[in-house]
């Protein structure tokens, strides 16, 4: 009963034609309302269904077995009244016939046909009209993220998981977006489903001692998600925006179920006041265009007056920003100028200089002697930078000669920053930030 992957939604007859004759007139409108409700609830059914079987892969994989029957039964009968609960009541049946075939005396066989007679009495035998506690979805959702966001995965088996089973995407999807093999997507989330068991992970939210150290992990994971999807480290598209607006989504969610914890909603308004200068980013043709020449009127002015009410959310409880409230303030500093020159660059340096205290990290630090060149000239930047490059700790990576390359520039050292832009535009895996490293070194000959 196990599969690795949902099904593509396309099955035989419900997509177009196939061998065995033309679609049936309501395929497509079931495969649409079958997509339709599992990217807006996936979440919740692969929750419920955790809850209900206590087996995290088992409820992963039957509300796949569920879509399927779905695109056939939806096409044939129209859709349900209400087919989320259509879901979770065929995704239980498909969990009573596994342990069925598995063992008849099992004893979660024995709890869960136990559990689904009950319901099914309470609804006068409807099955399809079984709700899930309302009092309890929230808490099933988090436990979800914190489940696939678990310690005892890599941090590539994290986003996997995160992405399948709380943002509800396909392995396509996923491979589409990170530029690697649909297989090696499987891979990974069949081992993390494998990983959890052996591990003993139950399905249940973290002791709350535990929470907020294990909250870091879920807020790295989203992270590392809508970076990805805001400036893409391979291929040759600079942005993959339906993966940073996933990332959005599920941060939203996550600040929604956990409205005390100020760093998430620090991450919200980092998400978001990032993601409002995506329209100006690229150019007609995808090519990157840089903070100086962006049109800012094109500016999500949506997504910037939501960005600073979550900035404002996290700075209302007091307990002071941390790393993700500090990026979103200094995300705040750019979307609130009015140009690159009128922006409060000294403001800046404090800002970074204060994530790097909470957060250290080479890429901070690197930030930090930009923002330094901006508000004090290229001198004392290109110390800060030429200190960072002996430490070593951002070798074989493009963005420290990239900046190098830029502060030589600007101090006349022609030569020098062309044998810079040159070397980080070999070290960039980006088609379009590569090209536009080599258009600035092609402008220094």
């Amino acid at each position: 009963m196990a599969r690795a992957d949902r099904p593509a939604l396309t099955p035989p007859g419900a997509g177009g034609p196939s061998a065995t004759g033309p679609a049936r007139p309501g395929a497509e409108s079931a495969r649409r309302a079958v997509e339709a409700v599992w990217r807006i609830e996936s979440a919740r059914i692969v929750s419920a269904l955790a809850r209900y079987t206590g087996d995290f892969g088992l409820a992963e994989d039957v509300a796949q077995e569920a879509l399927a029957e779905a695109l056939v039964t939806w096409a044939r009968d129209g859709e349900p009244v209400n087919p989320v609960n259509w879901l979770l009541a065929t995704a239980r049946r498909r969990a009573i016939d596994g342990f069925r075939r598995r063992s008849a005396l099992d004893e979660r066989y024995a709890l869960i046909a136990d559990r689904s007679a009950g319901d099914e009495t309470a609804t006068g035998g409807r099955s399809e009209d079984l709700l899930w506690d309302p009092d309890r979805v929230d808490d099933d959702i988090l436990a979800l993220m914190f489940v696939a966001c678990h310690p005892v995965l890599s941090p590539e088996a994290r986003v996997a998981l995160t992405l399948r089973v709380v943002g509800g995407l396909s392995s396509e999807e996923i491979a589409r977006a990170f530029l690697v093999p649909v297989p090696t997507v499987q891979a990974r989330i069949t081992r993390a489903k494998k990983t959890i068991a052996a591990a003993g992970v139950p399905f249940e939210l973290p002791p709350s001692g535990e929470r907020r150290e294990r909250l870091g992990g879920v807020l790295s994971v989203l992270y590392v998600i809508f970076t990805e999807g805001s400036t893409a480290t391979t291929g040759d598209t600079l942005l993959r925006p339906d993966l940073a607006y996933e990332a959005i989504r599920l941060a939203r969610m996550l600040a929604a179920l956990l409205p005390d914890e100020p760093e998430v909603y620090g991450q919200v308004a980092l998400f978001e006041l990032t993601a409002a200068r995506f329209p100006a980013r690229t150019g007609p043709d995808g090519e990157a265009v840089l903070l100086e020449h962006q049109n800012r009127r094109l500016w999500d002015r949506a997504a910037i007056r939501r960005g600073l009410a979550a900035l404002g959310g996290a700075t209302a409880a007091g307990r002071g920003l941390g790393p993700y409230g500090l990026q979103a303030a200094i995300a705040a500093c750019h979307t609130s100028a009015p140009s690159v020159a009128e922006t409060d660059w000294e403001r800046i340096v404090i800002l970074y200089e204060a994530l790097g205290r909470v957060a250290p990290s080479p890429v901070v630090e690197l930030n930090r002697a930009v923002a330094v060149a901006m508000a004090n000239g290229p001198l004392m930047a290109l110390d800060l930078v030429d200190e960072l490059a002996a430490s070593g700790r951002l070798s074989g990576s493009h963005l420290l000669p990239s900046v190098r390359g830029e502060l030589l520039a600007r101090l006349g050292r022609t030569v020098e920053a062309r044998e810079e832009l040159e070397f980080a535009a070999r070290l960039c895996d980006n088609v379009r930030e590569r090209s536009v490293l080599l258009r600035k070194a092609a402008a220094l000959e």
